[in-house]
């Protein structure tokens, strides 16, 4: 299957996924908020529905007058012929006339549409994204970053199609639906008009139905080759598991009994898919047969004029493919009302008070206070990960954290950066409780350097200089001395400008390591946050690291979240966790000589 094709079929499915919201003055109520993002381009909006009944209204003319050519067919002697020839002329430079006046106003219509779209799609990515990067921590643990991302962009997919066409197709249709359904009631001989109300609309519902359960029954179809998909693509990346414990035939029973059911499942599609042919030839054909043979029947009769019978087919025609597809455009107007709900659900909801771009500078010593401190993730209310933790970091200590994984060290570096609010207890800087600080000031006091780093994809001076956004170049290369990091940028063709790639995948680890902690010198901070920031390296890296680190540090306050022991002998304090309590605090030497201690246990555990 081509990619394309693959490409389309995950489009279609992810809207078929799409929620859609039923047709009420709620609904349609939220759904106005989009206006509110037209800005200056209200006259824009009005000019193209203008267009739209103006372009609707003249295309209801064309069966009009087209039908008229069927009332040209046999008749009479060659003296009515040329005069029919005469009138044909006429006519036929009528219709051009209307077609190309059509075309103005449709031309009109999708390009003030498009003009509005536009403003208004502008409008909600940058508030949705403004929003989206001023949410709190807690709500990207709810949301997955990539989801959001993918929803957010079909999101406002469905709402531009929605504007750009839909809104505009339903208005047409309509218009020449029930407006060309009008003129064949009033105007045509009701021996005509009644055989197209008695035929149209209940073929019309049932094919409806039909196409509304074939649509269904693809997706699922989709979904269990999708399965089978997953199956071959988890065998395959973990083949190595596959043939270690010897279940290849394991796997391939599975991957078998996958592939039946998609048989299985083929085979009622194709059923499905039969009748639906079936009908369509059978009955669909075969009514527009039936309606023509009554229509030539009346007409040998004398019931019905040529004209009239054009008329009738030509309307018939627009008619019914202006109704019928009607359906389709409603269904997908309320996936655009489901869309801009959720659009509207990200920018309400609560965001994070920071001043984007403030240089807002907070006088700071960097003393640091945790008293009796209490907390448990929102998605983990049961589970307390802290219980009861109270120290202290001076003004330019060092503060090394250390412990088992899941004993609360990572956590007591979110609660400093306020990315989570304790639920018990209180957090000071310099004696003022931080959450009276404003959250701006507060974090640009603070550096963090986590173990994996995440690099922007842009220059290695770029991603330094995102710790201080417009530092000159001077300033960037001298960050980087101090992290280590001025040589081996050098040893690149392109030095500075060289592409770091996605989340940094062309650089080592080490190398990320170092541009992160050029990031924080250029920061220049009081208090640096360090979450095992060597525990990956290899031997040099993790020299080269530290040895950046240890310069990053000074006349810093420090709180060093450490891995390897080792790296933390000459802090000045080292606090001690297990399950989220303080079970131990004090220098290297005075903990070593606790014989019994979890200091000394940790360390036998890493020497043996």
């Amino acid at each position: 299957m081509s990619s394309a094709r693959q490409d389309r079929m995950k489009r279609s499915n992810e809207l078929q996924d799409m929620p859609k919201a039923k047709l009420n003055a709620e609904n349609f109520k939220k759904g106005s908020r989009l206006f509110s993002y037209l800005g200056d381009q209200k006259w824009a909006f009005g000019l193209g529905m203008l267009f739209l009944i103006l372009s609707a209204s003249v295309g209801l003319l064309f069966p009009l007058l087209s039908g008229k050519m069927f009332g040209m067919l046999g008749n009479g002697d060659k003296t009515q012929m040329l005069e029919n020839l005469k009138k044909l002329d006429g006519l036929g430079a009528k219709l051009l006339l209307i077609l190309v006046v059509q075309g103005f106003f449709s031309f009109g219509r999708v390009f003030m549409f498009t003009r509005v779209t536009e403003n208004i799609l502008q409008g909600l990515r940058n508030k949705a994204y403004e929003r989206l990067v001023k949410k709190p921590m807690e709500f990207f643990n709810r949301n997955q970053t990539a989801e959001l991302s993918s929803r957010l962009a079909t999101d406002l997919n469905v709402i531009s199609e929605a504007f750009t066409m839909n809104i505009a197709e339903i208005i047409r249709q309509s218009i020449v639906g029930v407006g060309g359904l009008i003129i064949i009631i009033s105007s045509t001989n009701f021996q005509v008009a009644k055989w197209f109300l008695i035929i149209i609309p209940p073929l019309s519902v049932v094919a409806i139905l039909f196409a509304r359960k074939i649509r269904g029954y693809s997706k699922r179809f989709q979904d269990k080759i999708a399965d089978a998909n997953v199956i071959v693509g988890e065998s395959l990346t973990g083949i190595t598991n596959v043939k270690s414990f010897t279940n290849e035939q394991y796997e391939i029973d599975r991957y078998n009994s996958k592939t039946n059911e998609i048989k299985n499942f083929g085979l009622q599609y194709g059923i499905f898919r039969g009748a639906f042919f079936a009908f369509v030839i059978t009955c669909i054909f075969g009514a527009i047969f039936f309606m023509l043979y009554k229509m030539l029947q009346l007409n040998a009769q004398g019931i019905i004029t040529g004209e009239e019978f054009g008329k009738f087919m030509m309307l018939a025609l627009f008619v019914s493919g202006s109704l019928g597809g009607l359906p389709e455009q409603i269904a997908s107007i309320q996936r655009a009302l489901g869309a801009t709900d959720r659009v509207f659900e990200i920018i309400d909801e609560d965001i994070e008070h920071v001043h984007v771009g403030d240089e807002l500078h907070l006088k700071t010593k960097g003393e640091i206070e945790l008293r009796s401190i209490s907390f448990n993730y929102p998605s983990r209310e049961n589970f307390s990960v802290l219980k009861n933790i109270s120290f202290t970091a001076k003004a330019g200590q060092t503060v090394a954290l250390v412990g088992s994984s899941g004993s609360g060290k990572s956590t007591i570096a979110n609660l400093l950066l306020r990315f989570y609010t304790p639920d018990k207890g209180q957090i000071f800087l310099d004696g003022i409780d931080i959450n009276t600080l404003d959250l701006t000031s507060l974090r640009q006091q603070i550096a963090y350097v986590p173990q994996e780093v995440i690099l922007f994809a842009g220059t290695i001076a770029e991603n330094i200089a995102y710790g201080k956004v417009g530092a000159s170049q001077e300033e960037v290369e001298s960050a980087a001395k101090k992290a280590n990091a001025f040589d081996f940028i050098n040893t690149f063709p392109d030095k500075w400008n060289t592409m770091v790639g996605e989340r940094g995948i062309q650089l080592s680890g080490g190398q990320r390591q170092r541009i992160a902690i050029a990031r924080a010198v250029l920061k220049n901070p009081a208090i640096l946050i360090l979450d095992e920031a060597t525990s990956s390296l290899d031997s040099e890296s993790e020299q080269l690291v530290q040895d950046a680190l240890d310069k990053l540090m000074i006349g810093r306050t420090s709180i060093v979240i450490a891995h390897r022991l080792s790296t933390i002998k000459d802090a000045d304090k080292i606090v001690v966790l297990h399950q989220g309590e303080i079970v131990e605090e004090g220098t290297h030497q005075e903990l070593v000589n606790q014989e019994n201690g979890f200091y000394v246990k940790l360390s036998k555990m890493q020497i043996g």
